[in-house]
């Protein structure tokens, strides 16, 4: 009877769930570089929300965002990297905590997160280093479903990642992150976020847009069209201003689709093109899954 009962339980989560509470995602990310092409990641991520979340209305992929769930979430990234003579592991780890607060005006967001980087040196070329970021948030949904929030951010040692912004933008535009808030500790953010029905039609719009200020400057910008519920195509842009003839710059594009609500699979591409040879142009080739319940 118990192996019946979870079997029924997986069966229903795989078909047809319109509300879950639990959502794990993973990622994969090949990398090619001018210096080398046989790096790659791996990351994990999982969310515990606070109460159900609503998936029947909207677009599947922007289910939490749609319904303002407080949740709570741990990430974990693996690296690899590997160049004329480096052999380097990094590990890093994330926690994050996202709320929405209900006033009298506007609903009121906040958001906390900690991660901790560990690089780990094969060989005696590189030393064994590690960093920790904390970041915080806070801003309003001032319109329905048009959040806006700034943001600190604390970087204790500039090899310190996002694990929450790897899984949700890839590696190189963490990398150009990092590079971005440089020997500065510290940084101010601030981003934009919309996601809405176009009038008429089964589809929907979102885009994101992100500033970043420390040492350097960094801004960026990503868009979805949601061609129904189910299925959506993005496009993304990211730009660093580090000095008068560096000045990186990310583009990238991505395709998701929910097979069922509570299953997801996409696929993701990403050429950042450096402008200073002492840079490495780099493209990255990302898989990833998603699974609620």
């Amino acid at each position: 009877m118990k192996k019946l009962g979870l079997a029924t339980a997986l069966l229903l989560a795989m078909t047809g769930a319109q509300a879950y509470q639990f959502e794990v995602q993973g990622q994969s990310e090949y990398i090619d570089n001018t210096a080398n092409d046989k790096n790659f990641t791996g990351a994990v991520q999982g969310t515990y929300y606070l109460k159900n979340v609503d998936s029947s209305k909207g677009p599947l992929a922007e289910a939490a965002f749609l319904n303002q769930a407080s949740n709570v979430s741990v990430a974990y990234n693996y690296g690899e990297y590997d160049e004329a003579g480096l052999d380097i592991v990094s590990h890093t780890y994330g926690a994050k905590a996202e709320a929405y607060l209900p006033t009298k005006v506007v609903p009121v967001y906040a958001s906390a997160s900690y991660n901790h980087t560990i690089n780990d040196s094969k060989n005696n070329v590189e030393k064994d280093d590690q960093g920790d970021r904390y970041a915080v948030e806070l801003g309003a949904v001032v319109a329905p479903n048009f959040l806006v929030a700034l943001g600190y951010t604390s970087v204790v040692d500039q090899i310190s990642y996002d694990a929450f912004g790897i899984v949700s933008n890839g590696v190189a535009k963490a990398g150009l992150e990092s590079d971005t808030i440089g020997q500065d500790q510290d940084a101010i953010t601030a981003r934009t976020k919309y996601v809405g029905a176009i009038d008429g039609t089964n589809m929907s719009i979102g885009f994101e847009t992100n500033m970043l200020f420390a040492e350097y400057k960094a801004y960026g910008f990503k868009t979805d069209l949601f061609l129904n519920p189910q299925l959506s195509v993005g496009a993304s842009y990211a730009e660093a201003r580090i000095s008068g003839n560096n000045n990186p710059k990310a583009w990238g594009a991505n395709v998701n689709y929910f097979i069922t609500p509570a299953v997801a699979v996409g696929a993701n591409y990403v050429n950042a093109n450096a402008e200073n040879g002492s840079n490495r142009d780099t493209e990255t080739v990302g898989l990833n899954a998603k699974f609620r319940f």
